[in-house]
């Protein structure tokens, strides 16, 4: 059994309105990223003592980058979407998890969607401006496998490069 640096979890975001239309898009330069499960339970006192009744479970995803040129697109969108309340798509991706068979290409991830509840840009004189993000997720998540294409994972993470000119485009 291997770690798994978290540089190789990859969130990947889409509003839910432009799903027919567009890729989902990587958040260049993220340092941070959390998904968080709770469930709150309500005590019950009975005769022949207390107990615990759950409530439903929460989800939060929280995600921290470097606010740069290359986030621009995605991060003014997730921006109106917090001030608009539209919905958005997130993909939780592990790229250490390739699919096999039927899903070869792809990563094992975790579908979300729900709502961007916080879009907060820090910047001060010391260091570089930050955009921290918190979504509001509705359910618990689909497991399941995601494509991600190259210029995804570049934007996730650092690829190799080879020395020679890049003919990729050609």
């Amino acid at each position: 059994m291997a770690v798994i640096q978290g540089k190789r979890i990859a969130y990947l975001y889409r509003l839910l309105s432009e799903a027919k239309t567009n890729d989902a898009m990587a958040m260049a330069f993220t340092t941070e990223n959390s998904t968080s499960i709770s469930r709150d339970s309500d005590t019950v006192s009975t005769k022949s003592g207390v107990i615990r009744v759950p409530k439903d479970a929460e989800t939060e995803i929280k995600a921290t980058a470097i606010f740069a040129s290359e986030n621009d697109e995605i991060a003014k969108k997730i921006k109106a979407a917090v001030n608009g309340g539209d919905k958005l798509e997130i993909w939780e991706v592990n790229l250490d998890d390739p699919g096999e068979d039927t899903n070869e290409g792809k990563f094992a991830a975790t579908y979300y969607n729900g709502y961007a509840t916080s879009y907060e840009l820090t910047s001060n004189s010391e260091d570089h401006a930050e955009v921290a993000l918190e979504f509001a997720i509705e359910g618990t998540g689909v497991d399941g496998y995601a494509t991600v294409t190259d210029d995804q994972q570049a934007i996730a993470d650092l690829v190799f490069k080879d020395t020679t000119k890049d003919t990729s485009g050609e």
